[in-house]
């Protein structure tokens, strides 16, 4: 979790300022300094001279973490209820934490007459936020939203890292509830505006898409200008008596930027456009439509800034993919890789340190290069980095450039210091690499890839890259959907679905996770060996496994009275002396695993007894929650469940957490959310309902290249059994996957089909245990190019349908030999 520096030239705020300003009430004394903010306890990394937001207006109370902070040495708070005041500290009490940051930030903003980009939309702000940073950064001196900062919290977060330094702000905002973009308005108060794609993402909290286009446009209430897509008629419409300057783009000649052409390319496609009567030509290196959208988008903006388009047209083939910053990656002898390789300034060295933070390694390594997009002058730009860097555990720091190594006795770590990559490499061994994370941040003309390559786990070219922020959306969606009273759990069984349970369970921790849910003890146990700090439920207790469940702090599924009884035997045997949490799951129509009703009575005059254990939980799990035509049999398990609960509750006095829906069973069975829902497979974008999916982002694509592209005549046949039969010269495309990866025979011979550079090409013949061939005639492709066996298309459930299974099987059937590759914003 991010947290913010104000030290950029900006005098820092006195407490007493503060105080003022948000209009607190002062607990202690306010004789202190303000340069730092933090709402995550696990997060604080730099505690002199900052402050502690105890949010409490969305999931975790942050008060429940105020003593957290003050171990970790914070000793200013803002807070919104009693706690317990300490009298080495300073609280500044207010109504409402987030309001009060929002009007810091407001007062902040009214500080600097800078030009500012607001921008909103539903989909591709936070890319054409970074490529308008991309293109601009050495003409501008840029401040932005950190990662996808655009919440309430986040905006505010975004306007206070603003100071004398910067002549440019580009900020993000986005909302998903009415009411919420005047609040954002105020703070951002952006001169140009850009209203990027739209989508039905957060309809369902709005009445119609014309109201949330009108909720979306308030933050351009005092906008000189604004860029968007002449073909959105939602947006003419409510801009067709606007005062406001328009800069659209489309097919119209009227437009500011008229699209003329898109070509596919290898490397991606080829754009034609035209503007002040003159026609262009330009490359992007990406073959989605959204892109074209996007870099559309940022071009239009450009000429909003009063700026030489002409100038910038030739950067677009070198703009990188926005989820491609940064990599976390396996790494040889049992280490980590944070690879972030592809843009090199402050603000994204500290996205990357934090990261590093994060790990749950003893040791920390950091290989950083010279700063290049920065306009700061060179002396002060590396004691800021210095600065940054000291405020990290590093155990092993390598400088590499020209200029850093200069400075090298600003940094507390003894740094060893090299001109270049390549020198650095002739001295990289193996033996000096064990059981640490190592963080690569650096410019893009030092190819730290050369380091990546030699440190990574070599596995082949075939990998499972799991996008974190897009699980991050999805959790938010199924969020919405809840009662703010309602807990959430998040299965992480199966290895998290295939996705790896660690980076799964950490992201989620850092979205205020109320449980996760492992289905074997070993799960658990890891994920506690790695820091997970959050209650972790065992669905399948093994007896072998009942010392590592108490031993770690899991709390296990009690499903029978013999499980019960020898769980018990445990907890005496290792003598705990406090009740220890179980959660007891109902049989009510399953038939699988849980308590009958016919079993309660006996199982309640045991607890009634029985010291040992408390009732954490009470659940059961709906059979057909994802069948409609089933509805009648859920219901009835509802009941029963009800029933049953009614009954432990009353016998035992007790008011446990009663849990019974699971994904599908959120959407289905709103009005049953109880006190807490399991969300699994929705995390990962998959819902058997067309409208949710459609709300959904995509998380796990599995991906490879082509290896080798040969022809064959008309009569030849391809893989083992000859099945298939070129009926006309064929160019082959033989890609390095197969059935020990993942990947279905039943899927060959033309039953499956492969993304390759957005269009869909059959497999052909029999798919091979490491190989399978594609027919690639009808595409421009080369050897090396990417290849998506499943991702946003085709998509896991396409595939799992084509094998007549479902897409927990698909996911969970990909190999272990396979890479996981994650990302984050």
């Amino acid at each position: 979790m991010l947290q913010i520096n104000l030290r950029k030239k900006l005098k820092s705020y006195k407490t007493q300022a503060l105080a003022q300003i948000i209009s607190a009430e002062i607990i202690g004394n306010p004789d202190g300094e303000i340069e730092q903010i933090y709402f995550d306890s696990r997060a604080i990394y730099q505690p002199k001279n900052a402050v502690f937001f105890a949010f409490s207006e969305s999931g975790k109370d942050g008060h429940n973490f105020i003593e957290d902070a003050h171990k970790k040495g914070i000793r200013q708070f803002v807070v919104s209820k009693n706690v317990d005041f300490k009298s080495d500290s300073v609280y500044l009490k207010v109504d409402s934490a987030v309001e009060s940051l929002q009007k810091w930030a407001e007062f902040h903003r009214e500080k600097f007459n800078l030009p500012i980009i607001g921008i909103t939309g539903s989909n591709g702000k936070t890319i054409v936020k970074e490529w308008l940073n991309q293109l601009l950064w050495q003409d501008f001196s840029i401040v932005r939203s950190p990662k996808s900062y655009n919440s309430q919290i986040g905006v505010p977060l975004s306007v206070l890292q603003i100071n004398d330094e910067h002549n440019l702000g580009i900020f993000e905002a986005g909302i998903s509830l009415k009411n919420e973009m005047q609040n954002l308005e105020k703070i951002i108060r952006p001169e140009i505006g850009v209203f990027t794609h739209l989508s039905s993402a957060h309809l369902e909290n709005f009445e119609s898409k014309e109201a949330l286009v009108r909720e979306k446009l308030k933050l351009f209430k005092n906008a000189k200008k604004i860029i968007y897509n002449s073909g959105n008629e939602l947006i003419n419409k409510e801009l067709k008596d606007s005062k406001i300057e328009k800069f659209t783009f489309g097919k119209n000649e009227k437009d500011t930027i008229q699209l003329l052409s898109i070509n596919e390319i290898p490397s991606g496609k080829a754009l034609k456009i035209r503007f002040d009567s003159k026609e262009f030509q330009f490359q992007i290196p990406f073959h989605d439509e959204a892109s074209v959208e996007n870099i559309l988008t940022v071009l239009t903006t450009i000429l909003a800034l009063d700026l030489n388009l002409e100038k910038y047209l030739h950067k677009t083939s070198t703009l990188l993919p926005i989820e491609m910053r940064l990599e976390i990656k396996e790494a040889i002898r049992d280490s980590v890789l944070i690879n972030d390789t592809f843009n090199s300034d402050l603000q994204s060295v500290k996205v990357a340190l934090d990261v590093l933070a994060q790990q749950p390694f003893p040791r920390k390594s950091l290989v950083l290069t010279d700063v290049l997009q920065s306009n700061l002058a060179e002396e002060e730009l590396y004691k800021k980095v210095s600065e940054l860097v000291n405020s990290y555990q590093i155990d092993d720091l390598i400088l590499i450039g020209e200029f850093i190594p200069k400075y090298k006795n600003l940094f507390q770590t003894e740094a060893r210091i090299f001109s270049s990559t390549e020198e650095f490499l002739k001295t990289l061994s193996i033996q000096n690499v064990h059981n640490e994370a190592i963080l690569l941040k650096g410019a893009r003309p030092f190819k730290l890839e050369k380091i990546s390559a030699f440190l990574e786990k070599k596995s082949h070219d075939t990998v499972l890259e799991i996008n974190l922020q897009a699980l991050t959306e999805n959790v938010k969606f199924y969020r919405n959907q809840l009662k703010p009273t309602t807990k959430l759990m998040a299965m992480i069984k199966a290895n998290s679905y295939g996705a790896g349970s660690f980076e799964i369970a950490q992201t989620l921790e850092h979205q205020n996770i109320d449980y996760l849910g492992a289905a074997y003890a070993d799960e658990g146990a890891e994920l506690r060996k790695a820091g997970i700090t959050l209650p972790i439920m065992v669905m399948n207790p093994e007896q072998s496994s009942y010392p590592t469940i108490i031993d770690y702090q899991l709390e296990p599924e009690i499903y029978s009275l013999r499980v019960l009884d020898l769980f018990v035997q445990t907890l005496k045997e290792k003598s705990i002396s406090e009740p220890y949490p179980i959660h007891l799951k109902i049989d009510s129509g399953m038939n699988r695993l849980g308590f009958r009703p016919e079993q309660l009575d006996e199982l309640i005059q045991i607890l009634k007894t029985e010291k040992s254990v408390k009732i954490q939980s009470v659940f059961t799990h709906l059979a057909t929650a994802d069948v409609p035509e089933e509805k009648d049999f859920a219901l009835q398990q509802l009941k029963v469940f009800d029933e049953a609960y009614a009954k432990i509750s009353s016998e035992l006095n007790i008011n446990p957490i009663k849990h019974a829906l699971n994904s599908p069973g959120i959407i289905h069975f709103n009005e049953n959310q109880y006190d807490m829902v399991r969300l699994g497979i929705g995390m990962y974008g998959i819902a058997d309902d067309e409208l949710v999916q459609k709300q959904l982002k995509n998380v796990i694509s599995f991906k490879t290249v082509i290896s080798r592209i040969s022809e064959i005549e008309s009569g030849e046949t391809v893989s083992y059994g000859r099945r298939f039969k070129a009926e006309k010269p064929t160019k082959i495309a033989t890609l390095p996957v197969g059935y020990a990866d993942g990947i279905r025979r039943s899927l060959g011979n033309g039953i499956g089909k492969v993304n390759i550079h957005g269009k869909l090409v059959p497999i052909i013949g029999t798919v091979c245990m490491d190989m399978l061939m594609v027919d690639v005639t009808e595409i421009n492709c080369k050897e090396g190019d990417e290849v998506i066996l499943f991702g946003e298309s085709p998509s896991v459930k396409e595939i799992a349908e084509l094998v007549g299974t479902i897409p927990y099987e698909a996911l969970t059937s990909i190999s272990a030999r396979v890479k996981r590759v994650y990302y984050k914003e």
